[in-house]
């Protein structure tokens, strides 16, 4: 399985007002510590994380549990995620008083103008260490692995993604954690395949069946069945079986199997075989005319369904 990062967006120089609060703003324009709070619990969030998880064809129809084991940065142990040396604590940045940013003022032509700026000594978040963690040097979090048990609902496909709330990187100095997304990948089933809910198997017939009929043994989600193939089946026709495709991961009914015949024509024939060929073709005179390809019927066969 492949593991990765996948950060949480960072703001740019630029200043968008369309989600910021009204405290932020006003402190955009004019310093204090309206939203100070609130940029520091978003700046000390711990990144989400990505785990690419792959699983059986049958798996996605049944659900299963999985165990898997996370590398990421979690809450250090010795100072319970605050950066702190055990004892010791956290004071009043004096570069910034507390607020999280330093004021500058400066001449323009439109006259004096103050602008704000994050503070260099305590990085924005108003407090700084008095000693900082010798084991996690004043971070809040030591890479470590944790082992996760992941519920996979029956019906999921390939890019189906499963939030695990809380489950990601831990937050910088007590700040909360990321989100864990688990991102799926079914493997192909060797006969079977799949369109959304539907469930899609191509039979493979002689031309003796397709003329004559037959009962044959197809495999299904849940074991091999025996249907009837009618006389007179004909190349692309499709058999729908109600109710046997995948399950709806939201809860909706299932989804159908679709049986597609693909009549076989032997390319080796031997004087007699090629003898009795013309003579049934001379008794059952000229093919009708075939109006639509075989992926066109198929299409109209779900649909219509």
């Amino acid at each position: 399985d492949m593991f990765g990062h996948s950060a949480v967006g960072a703001g740019g120089p630029a200043v968008d007002f369309s989600d910021m609060p009204f405290a932020d703003i006003f402190d955009t324009f004019f310093g204090g510590g309206f939203g100070a709070r609130a940029r520091r619990e978003r700046s000390n969030r711990g990144d989400d994380l990505r785990y690419d998880m792959t699983i059986t064809f049958d798996e996605s129809f049944t659900g299963v549990e999985k165990q898997i084991d996370v590398p990421r940065l979690a809450a250090c142990d010795r100072c319970s995620g605050s950066g702190a040396e055990p004892g010791t604590g956290q004071e009043t940045c004096p570069g910034c008083g507390g607020s999280g940013q330093i004021r500058r003022s400066a001449q323009s032509f439109f006259g004096q103008v103050v602008t704000t700026a994050t503070c260099p000594t305590c990085g924005g978040g108003g407090r700084i260490l008095k000693s900082p963690c010798t084991q996690c040097r004043g971070q809040g979090r030591v890479q470590k692995s944790k082992r996760l048990a992941v519920k996979i609902p029956a019906g999921v496909d390939t890019g189906s993604q499963i939030r695990i709330s809380g489950e990601g990187e831990a937050g910088l100095r007590g700040g909360p954690p990321g989100d864990l997304y688990v991102v799926l990948r079914v493997k192909a089933h060797p006969q079977l395949a799949r369109h959304e809910q539907d469930v899609l198997f191509e039979l493979r017939v002689n031309m003796v069946q397709a003329a004559l009929g037959d009962r044959i043994e197809i495999p299904t989600m849940e074991g091999p069945v025996e249907i009837a193939i009618p006389a007179g089946t004909q190349h692309g026709q499709s058999f729908r079986l109600q109710g046997r495709g995948m399950p709806d991961v939201r809860g909706g009914r299932r989804g159908d199997q679709y049986v597609v015949v693909q009549i076989v024509i032997p390319k080796d024939l031997d004087l007699e075989q090629k003898a009795l060929l013309r003579k049934v073709g001379g008794l059952t005179g000229k093919p009708e005319k075939v109006s639509k390809g075989f992926f066109d019927r198929l299409r109209d066969a779900i649909s219509l369904d």
